[in-house]
């Protein structure tokens, strides 16, 4: 790394007010966990990627999993350089120049708010629907579906997702140890359960594990492999907030990235114990409980829950909700840092880099990404659930966006630096290189595919699908949003508080 890099992240924390040495290599791994929400996001994607992938579905889930690896060494290489709270956005300023840094930002930002909206709607579904199997009460399932009702208890539970991430990273650490945890053992329980099913006769499929399960070219077809790769890459979204938390972190140069491999770890084991267990207990035809069965793949955990775990079955409603509950309190962390980097740097108003002087956490950005998460999520619910739906859609487009800048920029920032060094070769060009240009091409693959009308909710306007426009006009506002700031805060654009530059030693 370059001395002027060394020295800039140094001044960079202090100037930020963020407290140091708040969190270790557990607690970062336990909130990267809950960001990503395991129990909420397998529930949901196992389903749909059976029904396109078929009995491969572990395959799938490891193909995901590779990208996501290749991109998390960049990540860790460019930490090491440079820790920023600012991650995709400062580190793309430094690598690319500040457009480019700006709209990696922005696509952050874009998809870590608009994501709080649709876990907080996902937290009221489940929070009623575990009220009525507590109850025996089916009637109180049907108040989610009550416009009025589903609006005031999601802003209920963002802002109190947003008054435990505005005391700090100290609180939120504690809540995660809590709902992570429970996770954990439910999803275990149901494993083993399902598994001891299995192997007792009583499962309705009944299927021992097949190596060939772990085969993804005996998927039957690319379009199928696509749309699989497509949905699994998207269930491991969320390892990177443990670099968000870079400042924050006990060897803020070291940790973080030692987190976001362990947690992408965490997740792939977690994922595979899962998806063999409802494999084998279910099959992927189109029974009653078969994972092909349309009725069932927006919640596969809820047709299978009384079939594998009997009387405990309320257990996994509220392990989705406390997993939906846990990711919606810890995703604050990412926009909120990434604002408050963009505050400090003059690429936003200097208001988002304020800093809570007694929870030393970005106070204001944190208010900011709930208002407006709340706002969005309020207005879209009122006007259309078909919009709301394919934004979320959309959301796929806008990660594949940013982890596939952050991962060039490392390629860009450490280009010629490596000095006959192999390691550093591999883990700064070749995985980096790989991994961002993989999930490039799933971001035009996707953006492609959602022009049609079918793709999502099946909305159009003038032929083409609302997923499409959403998504580019998404990032089309950030656009318009950086050349407002560009008029208003030229220094920024002009390179005067971040430095385009290159590292000049070994990696």
């Amino acid at each position: 790394m370059t001395a002027a890099a060394e020295g800039g992240t140094r001044e960079t924390r202090e100037a930020k007010g963020l407290g140091g040495g708040q969190v270790g290599l557990l607690g970062a791994v336990v909130i990267g966990v809950s960001t990503i929400a395991p129990a909420y996001t397998l529930t949901g994607a196992l389903g749909p990627t059976a029904s396109a992938v078929g009995d491969h579905l572990p395959a799938i889930f490891i193909v995901g999993f590779v990208p996501m690896l290749l991109v998390a060494l960049g990540y860790r290489a460019l930490n090491s350089a440079m820790p920023d709270a600012g991650t995709t956005f400062t580190w793309g300023s430094r690598a690319f120049g500040p457009w480019i840094g700006w709209m990696g930002g922005w696509g952050l930002l874009a998809a870590t708010i608009l994501v709080l909206s649709n876990l907080a709607g996902i937290a009221v579904d489940f929070f009623y629907l575990m009220l009525s199997q507590l109850t025996g009460n089916d009637g109180i399932a049907d108040l989610a579906a009550n416009v009025p009702v589903n609006v005031a208890t999601c802003l209920v539970f963002m802002a109190l997702a947003c008054w435990v991430s505005y005391r700090g990273l100290e609180a939120t650490k504690v809540v995660q140890y809590v709902l992570v945890g429970f996770q954990f053992l439910i999803l275990g329980w149901f494993a083993v359960a399902a598994f001891s099913r299995v192997a007792g006769g009583s499962a309705p499929a009944g299927l021992n594990i097949d190596p060939g399960w772990f085969n993804p070219l005996g998927v039957e077809s690319f379009s199928a492999f696509a749309a699989g790769i497509s949905l699994s890459v998207f269930i491991y979204w969320g390892w990177d907030v443990v670099l968000t938390m870079n400042e924050e972190t006990q060897g803020e140069r070291t940790t973080p990235g030692r987190a976001a491999l362990s947690t992408i770890a965490v997740i792939v084991v977690l994922y595979l114990t899962i998806a063999l267990a409802v494999l084998s207990f279910s099959g992927t035809g189109d029974g009653e409980l078969g994972m092909g069965n349309a009725d069932i793949q927006e919640n596969i955990f809820a047709a299978l829950a009384g079939p594998v775990m009997g009387p405990f079955a309320v257990l996994m409603s509220l392990c989705v909700l406390a997993s939906s509950a846990a990711s919606l309190q810890s995703t604050f962390i990412s926009p909120a840092r990434t604002m408050l980097a963009m505050g400090h740097y003059g690429a936003l108003p200097p208001q988002y880099a304020r800093v809570s002087r007694r929870f030393q956490s970005p106070g204001h950005a944190t208010v900011v990404a709930a208002v407006v998460a709340s706002a969005f999520y309020a207005v879209m619910r009122v006007v259309s659930v078909n919009v709301l739906s394919d934004t979320i859609t959309a959301l796929g487009m806008m990660v594949c966006f940013y982890y596939g800048v952050t991962a060039l920029a490392c390629v860009w920032y450490f280009r010629g630096s490596w000095g006959g060094n192999a390691k550093a070769f591999l883990t700064t060009f070749l995985a980096p290189l790989v991994g961002g240009l993989l999930l490039l091409v799933f971001f035009v693959q996707t953006a492609v595919d959602s022009m049609d009308p079918s793709y999502g909710s099946g909305s159009e306007i003038g032929g083409v699908g609302l997923v499409f426009i959403l998504g580019v006009g998404v990032l089309g506002l950030g656009l318009v949003v950086m050349a407002v700031q560009y008029a208003r805060r030229p220094g920024f654009f002009r390179g005067e508080s971040i430095t385009v530059g290159r590292s000049t030693t070994d990696a």
